[in-house]
């Protein structure tokens, strides 16, 4: 188990976010270089960012506490799913009729979906689902995610081995 930042877009935090024009935070280059330090190691010391950056202990800690509360960034354990007792994971993508943010809203809700995501192209919505087992996995998908109000049909992809997953991709 391993400390990341992961950068978070999630439309519950997007409502406490400073406006800019497109309703995300201002962030000057000092708080851009905190999260990358962040990103490479989130159990960093302030004080060794601070060193990093050119600011105090104090005022890293006070920079990395607005970005939290901004919903900027989350500072969180990340772990590989199979060692901590889940041995199925899934994309599921979604095709909906009518409203498709209120099934969004709904899979958000549902603790094994792990990742939702309205898109364009073939699906309406894409969700990642984290189940103990296959035997999870299909109740998550016909009695959680099928049953929903909208929902028109599904396809999975079942994940047979995770190559990659990382948080690492820094800042603009």
């Amino acid at each position: 188990m391993h400390s990341e930042v992961v950068a978070s877009r999630n439309a519950d935090q997007k409502d406490s976010r400073e406006s800019r024009s497109g309703g995300t935070p201002q962030l000057d280059a000092v708080s851009l270089a905190i999260i990358e330090q962040l990103q490479e190691d989130g159990r960093r010391p302030y004080a060794a960012i601070g060193k990093a950056v050119g600011l105090s202990e104090a005022a890293v800690r006070q920079r990395v506490q607005k970005l939290l509360d901004q919903g900027v960034m989350q500072i969180v354990a990340v772990t590989d799913p199979l060692t901590v007792g889940f041995r199925r994971q899934a994309m599921v993508g979604i095709n909906v009729e009518g409203d498709v943010e209120s099934v969004a809203d709904a899979l958000a809700a549902m603790s094994e979906c792990e990742y939702v995501v309205m898109t364009a192209g073939s699906f309406d919505l894409m969700v990642e689902i984290v189940c103990e087992d296959d035997d999870h996995l299909l109740d998550v998908i016909s009695k959680g995610i099928r049953a929903l109000p909208g929902v028109r049909s599904t396809e999975s992809f079942v994940y047979l081995r995770l190559k990659k997953q990382t948080y690492m991709w820094g800042t603009r």
